[in-house]
C-alpha cells in the first residue's frame, strides 16, 4: 500500500474515532475521554518500543522541545473531546482546518517565515468556508455578511475546535522540532506511550474510579482505543514515505468524512451546505499545503 492509501486508511481510523467516542461514551467525562485515547493508545503502541534507540543518547534539546509539547498536547485532546461528545460532528470537524491556517500564523511570528500567494489563497478559502458553514445566519441580508463570522464565535463547539485548532498548529511546530532527533515512526510509538503515562498520572491516579468506570465498558473503550492506534501507527508510517504537508493535508479528507458520518449516523442536518463548505475547506488545506 503506497502513501496515499495509508493516509486515507489514517483519516478513516481517526474518523471512526471520533464517531465511535460520540456514540459509546457521550457519557463519560472529558479526563476520561483522553484517558482513553492517550492511556489505551500508549499500551496498545508499548511494544513498538522494543526498537526504539537508547534514549539517554538523545540531546537535552529533545526534552526541551517534549516539555513544552506534552502539556499541550493534553490540553488540546481534552478540549476536543468536549467538542466532539458535546456538539455536532458536521458544526466541529471542519474547523480543524484551520491548523495549517495558525500555523503560517505561528511560523511567522516564531520562524519569520512569510506567507507565499499561494498560502494566502489556501487561507482565504479555509474562511470562506467557515463562512459557509454557518451561512444561514446571513440570509436576511446580504449587507450582514459578517453574521456568519459573528456566528463562530457564539457557537460553543466551533469555539472549543478553533481552540484546538490553535493548540494543534503550536504541537505541530513543537513535533516536528523533536522529530530531528528520532525517527518518525520511533517517535509515533514513544510520543503515544509518554502521552499515556503522563494522562494516567495526571487523572488516574488522584481518581482511580476513573479507570474502574472506563473498565466496566472494556470493550468500546478498547475499540476506540485501537481505532486510535490504528490512525497513529498509519500517520507516522505514512509521513516516513511522503512530504508531511501533502501527507498532512490528504489526512485532512476526514473532515469531509465527519461530516457524511455525522449526517449518515447521528442524522446530523445541514448536509448539502456543510458538505461544500468543508470541501471548500480541505481545497485550502491542500493549497497551504503545496505553497
Amino acid at each position: 500500500m503506497d502513501w496515499i492509501g495509508i493516509t486515507l486508511l489514517c483519516a478513516f481510523a481517526l474518523t471512526s474515532a471520533d464517531a465511535a467516542t460520540k456514540a459509546w461514551l457521550a457519557d463519560c467525562s472529558a479526563r476520561e475521554l483522553v484517558l482513553v485515547r492517550f492511556g489505551v493508545v500508549g499500551l496498545l503502541m508499548a511494544p513498538l518500543l522494543a526498537d526504539l534507540p537508547a534514549l539517554e543518547r538523545l540531546p537535552l534539546a529533545f526534552w526541551g522541545w517534549i516539555a513544552a509539547l506534552v502539556p499541550l498536547e493534553i490540553a488540546a485532546m481534552l478540549l476536543y473531546m468536549r467538542a466532539i461528545r458535546d456538539y455536532p460532528l458536521s458544526l466541529t470537524l471542519p474547523y480543524l482546518a484551520f491548523t495549517p491556517v495558525f500555523v503560517m500564523l505561528v511560523a511567522w511570528a516564531l520562524l519569520g517565515e512569510r506567507v507565499s500567494p499561494q498560502g494566502a489563497g489556501g487561507v482565504l478559502l479555509v474562511v470562506a468556508g467557515a463562512w459557509l458553514l454557518n451561512a444561514e445566519q446571513a440570509r436576511a441580508g446580504w449587507q450582514h455578511w459578517w453574521k456568519p463570522f459573528a456566528a463562530i464565535l457564539r457557537e460553543p463547539g466551533a469555539r472549543l475546535m478553533l481552540m484546538v485548532a490553535a493548540l494543534y498548529a503550536f504541537t505541530a511546530t513543537l513535533g516536528k522540532g523533536a522529530m530531528r532527533y528520532m525517527a518518525p515512526q520511533d517517535f509515533g510509538a514513544f510520543y503515544f506511550v509518554l502521552l499515556g503515562l503522563v494522562s494516567l498520572l495526571l487523572f488516574a491516579l488522584p481518581e482511580p474510579r476513573l479507570l474502574r468506570r472506563l473498565a466496566r465498558r472494556a470493550l468500546p473503550v478498547l475499540t476506540v482505543g485501537a481505532l486510535m492506534a490504528i490512525m497513529v501507527y498509519s500517520h507516522f508510517l505514512a509521513i516516513a514515505e511522503a512530504p508531511v504537508a501533502y501527507m498532512i493535508a490528504l489526512k485532512r479528507t476526514s473532515l469531509l468524512m465527519g461530516i457524511l458520518c455525522g449526517a449518515l449516523c447521528f442524522g446530523e442536518r445541514g448536509l448539502r451546505a456543510r458538505l461544500p463548505a468543508g470541501a471548500l475547506m480541505l481545497a485550502g488545506v491542500a493549497l497551504i499545503a503545496g505553497a
